[in-house]
């Protein structure tokens, strides 16, 4: 079921022009990255099990001015990936493997759409409050 990256063309050279008017700009791309990153977030958080709530919290937006990211685990959850994807963990208990994992991706593709569209409002935001015209 994998589905190929979105590629937004010319995100980069968008990136550049926003910094040509002003070097902050470019950050509104990020945050605009991360309101889609965060729909996704949104939409996994009920699907991942629950005992004490951390893998759930440890789901975070980490994006970048060129490449939306969601992250989950870390130190607080450092048995989310194998929640997510499977194998076996530390203590030997083996759980199967999903190459495309059970929450994150399932409901990237699952909302594949809602997600472009959100990602897509908030760039044209971003263009609209640097004095960009959309058409």
């Amino acid at each position: 079921m994998a589905n190929d990256p979105i590629h937004i063309v010319g995100l980069r050279e968008f990136n550049k022009a926003l910094k040509g008017l002003d070097s902050n700009l470019p950050k509104g791309v990020r945050l605009a990255l991360n309101e889609a990153a965060n729909l996704i977030i949104d939409k996994a958080v009920p699907k991942v099990p629950s005992r004490t709530g951390r893998a759930r919290r440890s789901l975070a937006a980490r994006s970048t001015r060129t490449t939306a990211r969601v992250a989950g685990g870390g130190t607080k959850a450092p048995y989310y990936p194998w929640l997510d994807f499977g194998g076996t963990n530390g203590r030997g208990v083996k759980r199967p493997f999903y190459k495309d994992g059970r929450y994150l991706y399932a409901t990237y593709y699952e909302h594949q759409d809602e997600f472009v569209g959100v990602m897509a409002q908030a760039l044209n935001k971003v263009a609209e409050d640097a004095g960009l015209v959309i058409d």
